[in-house]
């Protein structure tokens, strides 16, 4: 088994501190910004930042669907870290200031994937796959705080 890793950023026309309160709601702002791919959304615990505890379930593809009950850390300012109960699964949303009134937000998830050919095709395209699900998120985070 070797690690899959998948990352996207992108600028945002917002202040950090803006970006980083709205991915850190999970109550009202983070429901907004999910793609179709997500469904079943719940808070469980909490709702802001650490010591969130979310559930969803991911279908990467048309085959493949993740139920993911994630706990929600704040290691360092400006940093949220989901970790999958369930799985391997990590992603940690970064978000640091890109300018005035500009902030740079990069999503990183990290899974341990399969063995031989099948991990191959997991390494190949899950990356892409999951990137493509986190730009839509991305966008609606922009539509979202650049208001």
């Amino acid at each position: 088994m070797a690690q899959v890793e998948a990352t996207t950023e992108r600028v945002f026309a917002a202040n950090a501190d803006r970006v980083f309160d709205a991915l850190s709601d999970y109550r009202t702002t983070r429901p907004k910004l999910l793609p179709e791919q997500f469904s079943e959304y719940e808070v469980r615990e909490g709702g802001d930042g650490a010591g969130t505890l979310v559930h969803w379930k991911l279908q990467a593809t048309s085959k493949r669907v993740r139920d993911c009950l994630l706990d929600v850390g704040e290691p360092t300012d400006g940093e949220l870290v989901e970790k999958d109960r369930n799985s391997t699964m990590v992603t940690t949303w970064r978000v640091t200031p890109a300018g005035e009134g500009r902030s740079r937000a990069v999503v990183t998830t990290t899974w341990q994937g399969a063995g031989g050919i099948g991990g191959f095709f997991e390494r190949t395209f899950a990356p892409k796959g999951l990137g493509r699900i986190y730009d839509s998120v991305l966008d609606r985070l922009a539509a979202e705080v650049e208001k």
